[in-house]
């Protein structure tokens, strides 16, 4: 079975563990210096460490023929993505792309990985395609359109780049 992945996922779980390790580093560090590491604190430290690695760590992201999944480190989410009812793009502090099939099925991404993976968009936007043509694709067109016009424009700037054209 052919699927796509987010090429950066593994860069970014890498970051996630070097940014809770430095933190347990320094608690440690601290409360040693200061004469009061004990093994309550030390667990305490390490507790909140794989806290803070818990919520840094990204979600892992495949999609193939039909289909996106999202994986995190409790849950899976998939749907079905020729089966699109609605896809919607929350923007905030931390902007979301949310997808829900048919099913029920509902998926939350950063739009960013799909910007960063243009695979993985072509997926996706096949399986939109198929959904907008059979008549379940009912509420989203406009952000799916939107989404696209943002990656071609991060496409071009990165062939723009490469020709030394900037």
């Amino acid at each position: 079975m052919q699927h796509s992945e987010d090429h950066r996922w593994s860069k970014d779980v890498y970051a996630s563990a070097r940014c809770a390790g430095a933190l347990l580093a320094l608690l440690l560090l601290i409360d040693w210096g200061s004469g009061t590491l004990g093994w309550w604190r030390g667990t305490l430290w390490i507790s909140l460490a794989l806290l803070l690695f818990g919520v840094l760590c990204p979600a892992r992201v495949r999609a193939g023929d039909g289909w996106l999944t999202s994986r995190r480190l409790l849950r899976t989410r998939r749907v079905r993505t020729d089966l699109l009812v609605s896809v919607r793009r929350l923007d905030g502090i931390s902007p979301r792309l949310l997808l829900r099939d048919a099913f029920g099925a509902r998926l939350e991404i950063d739009p960013q990985v799909l910007v960063a993976n243009p695979d993985l968009w072509l997926r996706v936007d096949a399986g939109a395609r198929k959904a907008a043509a059979a008549g379940t694709l009912t509420c989203g067109a406009m952000a799916l359109s939107r989404l696209s016009e943002e990656i071609e424009r991060e496409n071009a700037l990165g062939v723009f780049k490469a020709s030394g054209l900037e």
